[in-house]
């Protein structure tokens, strides 16, 4: 793999110590789901509710530390998201960081999702993985990975769906992070998604059909995310830690470099878009503002402590 970046909703956290990446073999690489229980399954993914969201069946909660922006015309965003891993974590939790797309049809949103997130029910270990997910209605269970129709990777892409990334940052020591993208091509109008290496290179993963997100209004959203069984508390969000506005990309995780894509596929500065915080349980998992560094462009950082009850 390459040495070099590494960045939801994305996501970029350059230092001369962010370095190589390694791709480790996917124990599965279409990420299958495993029964949890008496006709359970783990997980269902929660992404459109946005504040205080509970499953169908109330038994899995979901929190969210995101900028997103309001429902409109959105094509995509790229930026380099920090990995960090959750060795703690058991298998009624989950915990991630994406980029994320709601696009409106009819009366419902459906949701297409790229990240890096531990799910230990999803590959029966805590290693950070690459995961791809999307739901023709934000109400009910989507698919993860390979596990139906939906992405489709690309022919030797570089980094599959579920596939592990190593190593994670190391709290007060190094960060590490990957440069990822999720945008809709000009051409097909297929939601394309690409890691990228640096400012010059780029590699193609795979693709969304346009059938998953083919019209607007659209929001567009970069998120730390946990999602946990209410018989349980919450994991922890990105390095563990609460962001306060001094943290370093050591200390909290963060979403940086980040950009906003048009409909030519060109990126620029997210400037010129409203982008709106929602954090669902401050109590729990917080985030700094949504800012322009010097050093990480517009950036921001997220999480929490494992504890969360509620």
């Amino acid at each position: 793999m390459v040495c070099g970046y590494v960045g939801i909703l994305i996501l970029v956290c350059f230092s001369f110590m962010s370095c190589c990446i390694t791709l480790v073999e996917s124990i599965d690489g279409s990420g299958n789901l495993e029964p949890i229980g008496k006709n359970a399954t783990f997980f269902t993914h929660v992404p459109f509710r946005f504040a205080n969201s509970q499953d169908e069946g109330g038994n899995i909660i979901s929190h969210y530390a995101m900028w997103r922006t309001n429902p409109g015309k959105f094509y995509g965003l790229q930026a380099e998201i920090s990995l960090w891993g959750s060795p703690n974590q058991t298998y009624s939790q989950e915990s991630g960081a994406s980029i994320q797309m709601y696009c409106q049809d009819g009366g419902h949103y459906n949701f297409i999702e790229v990240g890096f997130h531990v799910s230990p029910s999803l590959y029966h270990n805590r290693d950070v993985r690459f995961f791809t997910y999307w739901s023709k209605d934000s109400k009910s269970a989507g698919c993860y990975n390979l596990q139906c129709t939906g992405f489709v990777p690309a022919s030797g892409a570089a980094l599959m769906p579920g596939q592990a990334v190593a190593p994670a940052s190391s709290y007060g020591e190094y960060d590490h992070y990957v440069r990822l993208s999720l945008n809709q091509d000009p051409n097909s109008g297929d939601w394309v998604v690409y890691r990228h290496h640096g400012l010059e290179t780029s590699s193609f993963l795979g693709h969304f059909p346009v059938e998953l997100c083919p019209r607007t209004p659209r929001i567009q959203a970069l998120a730390g995310f946990v999602n946990y069984y209410n018989t349980t508390k919450g994991p922890p969000m990105g390095s563990g830690h609460f962001p306060d506005g001094k943290d370093d990309d050591k200390t909290a995780a963060c979403f940086k470099h980040v950009e906003t894509y048009d409909s030519k596929g060109y990126t620029t500065n997210p400037d010129t878009i409203s982008m709106i915080p929602l954090v669902d349980k401050p109590n729990c998992y917080t985030e700094t503002d949504f800012l322009l560094d010097p050093d990480k462009g517009y950036s921001f950082h997220y999480g929490g402590p494992s504890g969360c009850i509620g």
